[in-house]
């Protein structure tokens, strides 16, 4: 129940950021600013840290969503978190060092997390052409 809770909640926030983001492009009128770009890297962090936090919600649960080559012994809370925020940085930038690797229930939440990354960037650049071409008819 506190996994689907807190899961529930981070993708609440995620979704909200995702809306603000595109609602606040409504009214620029520039093509690129200095608030649009602090404004993407707060998304980003925003998509980041809740998804991390829904990795290591499993992963205090005992629900294993990534395997770490590296690891040997179980770790704290802190380094979870660290290795959590490391995974879904990976997974959202679509990097993937191949030194952790998803697994089970992981492997569908990267998916989402990935698609996220993956299509953020093509549907900023669409949207701030959309209002860019508006503005000029």
């Amino acid at each position: 129940m506190f996994i689907l809770l807190i899961t529930s909640i981070c993708l609440i926030l995620i979704a909200a950021s995702l809306r603000q983001i595109f609602i606040s492009l409504e009214f620029e009128h520039k093509i690129f600013s200095f608030q649009l770009f602090a404004s993407i890297l707060i998304l980003y962090m925003i998509i980041m840290t809740g998804f991390g936090m829904i990795y290591l919600c499993f992963i205090t649960q005992g629900i294993p969503v990534y395997m770490d080559s590296s690891q040997v012994h179980p770790l704290g809370w802190m380094e979870e978190m660290g290795r959590s925020m490391y995974f879904s940085g990976m997974t959202l930038f679509t990097v993937g060092y191949g030194d952790m690797i998803p697994v089970g229930v992981g492997r569908w939440i990267v998916i989402l997390e990935a698609m996220i990354g993956y299509s953020l960037p093509a549907a900023l650049v669409i949207k701030v052409w959309q209002n860019v071409h508006h503005v000029d008819s």
